[in-house]
């Protein structure tokens, strides 16, 4: 439940830093738990496994971004690994296409979801991997980091990229699948003989929380730099919603699920919060295939928005690089609309913060992808607690 603040900067900066507080104690005790789990995973992949994951409400967007992770890489060289997204009949849809040789991820809130623990169960049982987060039954089953839903999406969100990331060093260590010959030797990672992964187990731990650790720098980094900016954007958001506005929502890839959880965060909050309207551009399948396939990619959201906008709104993109051609599309008309424009951001806020296209930058300054959207996600849940605090005390 929200409390009355005197100073929305002050809450920012102490809500980054609570979460600072939960991520040190939280990773370096899963650490070792997760490089083994991420092993299996490898081995699974190799024998080809797929990751089938699902979730209800917010908690499906853990489930599409989870998805887009393995499938489509964002680091170049990295291999495409089969994964779904299930979340839509996900009771239905597990049991039908589940293979011995999977791996099943199941996300809820703190307190578990029963649906998504008894589909787990059943999977289980027929031998598939199976991670619960959080729950008490999965192969790898992990209490609630924090009962505040927010701070509990987070860590878990970190923990999925952590998995993604160190199955790739075991796919370095132990692969198969190449005949190399009598020169197999000079060559111990492309043989057929799978190679001993023990010995990396204690290096991928402490990598584990290595990532933790650059994760609590940068919001530190935001606390110092970014909570004004944070607090700024929320009173003339709240200005906007208080005259009649909505929130048009829009990202690619895992930005995309950013934006589709920052949506159901505003129009199904958690318990004590009020509903905000919000709309996801990025949540409508039909739409982007259509316009991407009829006018193309850079359109996507731009067509939305020209659909969609009205002058009370908020354009709220989400762009890693900041320099994503659709991104810029659409904030460019939402600038000609007179919409009020805001910009989750990585790197040096690339050419949106350039141009002036958002305005208001909030900028995570990384080079790297998934700790980009890990401190992104704390950024726009603490700005959804600031909405709620301008707008109803």
């Amino acid at each position: 439940m929200p409390v009355e603040i005197t100073s929305l900067a002050t809450h920012a900066a102490e809500r980054l830093r609570h979460r600072n507080s939960i991520s040190h104690t939280f990773f370096p005790r899963e650490a070792p738990r997760l490089a083994e789990a991420s092993r299996e995973m490898a081995e699974r992949f190799l024998d080809g496994g797929r990751l089938l994951a699902f979730g209800h409400g917010p908690y499906a967007t853990d489930a599409q971004h989870v998805s887009v992770e393995f499938v489509h890489p964002v680091i170049v060289g990295k291999r495409a690994l089969a994964a779904l997204d299930l979340s839509l009949a996900f009771a239905d849809w597990v049991p039908a296409v589940l293979r011995p040789e999977d791996i099943v991820m199941g996300f809820g809130p703190p307190e578990g979801d029963a649906e998504v623990e008894e589909v787990l169960r059943q999977a289980t049982a027929r031998g598939a991997q199976t991670f619960a987060l959080p729950g008490a039954v999965g192969d790898y089953a992990v209490a609630a980091p924090d009962a505040d839903p927010f701070i509990h999406q987070e860590m878990i969100e970190v923990l999925y990229h952590t998995l993604w990331e160190t199955v790739h060093v075991f796919f370095e260590h132990r692969e198969r699948g190449f005949d190399v010959g009598a020169s197999g030797f000079l060559y111990p990672f492309l043989g057929q003989e799978r190679q001993d992964t023990g010995a990396a187990l204690e290096q991928v731990a402490a990598s584990i929380v290595a990532k933790a650790q650059d994760d609590e720098r940068l919001r530190e980094e935001a606390a110092e730099q970014g909570a004004e900016p944070l607090a700024d954007a929320a009173r003339a958001i709240a200005e906007r919603v208080a005259a009649g506005g909505t929130l048009l929502l829009f990202g690619n890839g895992g930005s995309a699920t950013d934006a589709n959880d920052f949506a159901l965060d505003c129009v199904a909050p958690p318990e004590g919060f009020h509903p905000l309207p919000a709309l996801s551009l990025s949540l409508e399948p039909a739409n982007l295939s259509a316009v991407a396939n009829d006018i193309g990619p850079e359109a996507i959201f731009l067509r939305q928005l020209i659909a969609q906008a009205r002058s009370n709104d908020v354009a709220v993109a989400f762009s890693t690089s900041g320099g994503s051609k659709n991104i810029v599309a659409a904030l460019q008309e939402a600038r000609k609309r007179g919409l009020l424009t805001v910009a989750f951001l990585g790197y040096d806020g690339g050419e949106i913060a350039r141009c002036g296209l958002a305005d208001f930058s909030l900028v995570v300054r990384s080079d790297y992808i998934p700790r980009i959207q890990e401190i992104h996600a704390s950024l726009y849940h603490i700005l959804r607690e600031l909405l709620e605090v301008t707008l109803h005390g």
